[in-house]
């Protein structure tokens, strides 16, 4: 076991064989002189070597050293090793006292040797040595019974001499074996290098697609804990909101409740009141002597409640239950549009954002465009930009570029230092001149509009006025094109609802922009 792992050790990666002249390169890895001599040789035209184990690449070809003490480890174990007969199951010829394992055959002979009847052994030409074999019989042609020496290309079979010169080969291209061997050594040596090439593309791109993996799997994290965060925030808000709304109704309740009670005491006081004069009034009633009768004061308290001064003496206590306010529902009113607040918040979440650039043939001649086609600023200074029929001439306003016919987008946008501002969406076939022009004052357009600290939404110059808590310099823009609804949000945290136009849209949309001053930028 032992010698089978030595034997393991001692392998040349490339030939698989005990090594032959060890060599080293410098990444520390050992081949036989000539494997890795006629590797390196088919890498030269690659001008990129590298090592056929570890991969370690050189810009230059590198320069075996020879190892000395591997050779002599290796050429002990090929002469002491035992198991070399169990091994391969060839044994010297000559050791006929012994089963002593052989290191070469002679194809002349016909025998095997071992090291000892090696070194013996003639060492004239005809005497062709090689790795230990058991059929030699297959080294000589069946024919004529002599040494396989040539190699017919054209019938790609190995010949004798005999066969090239009067039997079935003759006048075919003929080489010698050890020609037509480094000949087809060479290919299959091309073809480990392209084989090579290609396991390295296919390691690289395996490399490639791990890492796409390893990105997939980091940003579905990243989505993922954006959606666990998302949702744990809706719970957070709806709870807030349920509890606010619960301690609103248990509030209102409770007042309900002590205005209530404090009505059916004072009910319960005239009751009784009422049922004393009934009974004083029986008594009355039950007497047989008409003087007392008659004589009986204060009369007047004993008359029917419903025929006068009844409220005079209850105190204006006659009120009814459903006299007393009903509870408050403007609270739930309120939080029925806080939750659509939220549902519009999730409605957005996970759409793509509008690609959105500024379409400079639109723009009015006060107005600058940066050169990223983001960002509109007013100013005093006429842009030399012809006066085309496409082109605002009244207004200071500018569309974009990009049209929607369809689908759900949206586009943010920030404003600075303005006090008057309008941002929306318009048809293309809005007019460029005159009063009509203005985004929100016909019927081909739908706009957020700022004057001073007043905000309103407007369109067909019908206007609709915002609350006056709006703080952000942020708005939001949600087009969903085939429900009709064009939605304004304030970008604060969290996100709020401003107001949705409802419509059939007829025609592709644009975005469209009005600065009086300062600028807009559109920041998605």
């Amino acid at each position: 076991m032992a010698s089978a792992i030595l034997r393991d050790e001692l392998r040349c990666a490339i030939c698989l064989s005990v090594f032959k002249d060890p060599v080293m390169l410098r990444c520390g890895h050992n081949f036989c002189r000539v494997c890795i001599g006629r590797v390196l040789d088919t890498q030269d035209g690659s001008g990129v070597y590298s090592c056929p184990e570890c991969r370690k690449r050189f810009q230059q070809r590198p320069a075996p050293i020879r190892n000395i003490n591997l050779h002599n480890v290796a050429e002990r174990f090929l002469v002491t090793q035992p198991e070399q007969a169990e091994i391969t199951g060839i044994c010297c010829t000559y050791c006929v006292d012994s089963a002593v394992p052989a290191v070469r055959s002679c194809l002349h002979c016909e025998a095997s040797l071992c090291d000892k009847h090696l070194r013996a052994h003639s060492k004239s030409p005809e005497h062709v040595l090689s790795e230990p074999s058991t059929s030699l019989e297959k080294r000589k042609c069946s024919v004529h019974k002599k040494m396989l020496e040539y190699y017919c290309t054209e019938d790609s079979a190995c010949i004798c001499v005999s066969c090239s010169l009067a039997g079935e080969h003759q006048g075919h291209r003929v080489e010698m074996l050890d020609e037509a061997s480094e000949m087809k050594k060479k290919k299959l040596r091309n073809i480990h290098q392209k084989l090579m090439n290609k396991r390295e593309e296919t390691e690289e791109r395996v490399q490639s697609v791990e890492e796409h993996r390893r990105k997939a799997q980091e940003k579905a994290a990243g989505e993922a804990e954006r959606v666990t965060a998302l949702f744990t925030d809706i719970r957070r808000r709806l709870d807030d909101l349920e509890k606010r709304v619960l301690s609103e109704i248990s509030r209102q309740e409770k007042e309900e409740s002590l205005s209530l009670s404090a009505l059916i005491r004072q009910l319960e006081i005239k009751k009784d009141e009422l049922s004393r004069k009934m009974r004083h009034i029986e008594e009355l009633c039950n007497m047989a002597d008409p003087l007392t009768v008659l004589q009986e004061p204060d009369t007047g308290d004993l008359c029917d409640p419903e025929e006068g001064g009844g409220d005079e003496d209850t105190g204006g206590h006659d009120r009814q239950p459903h006299d007393v306010d009903d509870l408050d529902v403007a609270v739930i009113s309120d939080t029925f549009r806080t939750l659509c607040d939220i549902i519009s918040g999730i409605r957005i979440y996970g759409e793509v954002p509008a690609y959105i650039l500024l379409d400079v043939n639109t723009a009015h001649n006060n107005l600058l465009i940066s050169d990223d086609l983001k960002t509109v600023t007013r100013t005093l200074e006429k842009q030399n930009r012809p006066e085309t029929a496409e082109r605002f001439q009244y207004y200071t306003q500018v569309m974009s570029s990009r049209r929607f016919s369809s689908g759900r987008h949206y586009w943010d946008v920030e404003i600075s230092r303005s006090v008057y501002w309008r941002v929306g969406m318009c048809y293309p076939s809005i007019d460029r001149r005159g009063d009509q022009s203005l985004t929100g004052n016909n019927n081909k357009s739908w706009c957020m509009r700022r004057r001073y600290n007043e905000y309103s939404v407007i369109h067909d110059r019908e206007v609709i006025w915002l609350p006056d808590n709006i703080s952000s310099d942020r708005v939001r823009i949600y087009l969903d094109y085939e429900a009709g609804q064009l939605s304004f949000y304030e970008l604060c945290d969290p996100i709020k609802h401003l107001h949705t136009f409802t419509t059939t849209f007829t025609e592709p949309l644009h975005a469209v922009l009005c600065v009086a001053k300062g600028f807009i930028k559109v920041v998605k």
